[in-house]
């Protein structure tokens, strides 16, 4: 984990920056102190958009790449791909919006991407709205990867291109060699060139905003190039991507539900009829305020826990929370 006590600025949201004090289990713990509840304070995120499908009804289509992701400096990210940006500054009474994206599904052409994922964001009147790019469609045989949060990974050497991430938010998919499904990208790192095997996707990066180091965003697996009984498909990304399929009529896996984890890229058809690609993960909004700031006023039904003087809201269904 990086050294944050001293990591004040971000250059992007600087708006939103404001003095740290205290911590709580290894957590910088935001705010200016008990002022009960609802009293305006800083809130921490990690904003992390549905994962794209993988390629099918190819000879081996490419991994899903994963949904883009954001976090503020405490969310304590490792693994270089995800942004690090200043906490957010939630005003009394103020409404802000949560919304998750959803998985991409997966691909059904030779001809196309698979679908990418949908944005997740949390938005304001008052703040600098955050908002997660979804991850971008696998390939099929013929169709490049999909740009997205992260890229999604090429089908074979007909496909002309693996798909770009977004700057700050994740990686490309990998380009094949020579003509297996390569796997999506991640939030840590670009997808893997498929070859004998599928392609693995990238992995993702872990944070500690949940009150424990969980990894999301993970990039989805290639399919197998038809060929040897020992082919399989590439490995799904740490953090929810969806492994590759493996000979024929496999599709792969899915990314993990509220992962943003890109889905696996189906195995070769062999002749026989061919299967679609899997869908990808859907997305998770995070925030964690201060417990003495917490006004209890949310929808959504997100998960409400505590750690240290904290109070944590994790939203896996698109909701709001009023401060």
């Amino acid at each position: 984990m990086r050294d944050l006590k001293n990591k004040l600025t971000s250059g992007k949201n600087t708006k939103n920056t404001k003095s740290r004090k205290g911590k709580s289990f290894g957590y910088q713990v935001l705010g200016f102190g008990s002022a009960g509840p609802g009293f305006s304070g800083l809130a921490d995120f990690l904003v992390i958009a549905g994962g794209g499908g993988g390629g099918g009804n190819v000879e081996n289509g490419g991994g899903g790449g994963a949904g883009g992701y954001r976090a503020s400096f405490n969310s304590e990210t490792s693994g270089g791909g995800g942004s690090s940006e200043s906490s957010l500054t939630l005003s009394q009474g103020t409404q802000y919006t949560i919304t998750i994206g959803a998985g991409g599904a997966g691909g059904t052409s030779q001809n196309a991407a698979a679908g990418n994922g949908v944005n997740s964001s949390i938005t304001g009147s008052d703040i600098t709205n955050i908002v997660s790019v979804g991850g971008g469609g696998g390939a099929g045989l013929s169709a490049s990867g999909a740009d997205g949060g992260s890229g999604g990974g090429e089908g074979s050497d007909n496909s002309p291109a693996a798909g770009a991430g977004t700057s700050n938010q994740g990686f490309a998919g990998g380009n094949s060699n020579p003509s297996s499904g390569s796997g999506g990208g991640g939030a840590g790192e670009a997808g893997k060139a498929g070859g004998g095997n599928g392609g693995a996707g990238g992995d993702g990066v872990a944070s500690t905003i949940s009150g424990s180091s969980v990894i999301r965003a993970g990039g989805g697996g290639g399919g197998t190039i038809r060929g040897p009984a020992s082919a399989v498909g590439g490995a799904g990304g740490a953090g929810g991507g969806g492994r590759g399929g493996n000979l024929h009529t496999d599709p792969g896996v899915a990314g993990t539900t509220n992962t943003g984890g890109g889905g696996g890229g189906a195995g070769d058809s062999g002749g026989q009829s061919s299967a679609n690609g899997s869908a990808g993960g859907s997305g998770v909004v995070i925030l964690r305020v201060l417990t003495a700031d917490y006004s209890g006023t949310n929808s959504g039904s997100p998960t409400v826990s505590t750690s240290g003087t904290d109070t944590i809201m994790i939203f896996t269904a698109s909701g709001s929370y009023t401060a």
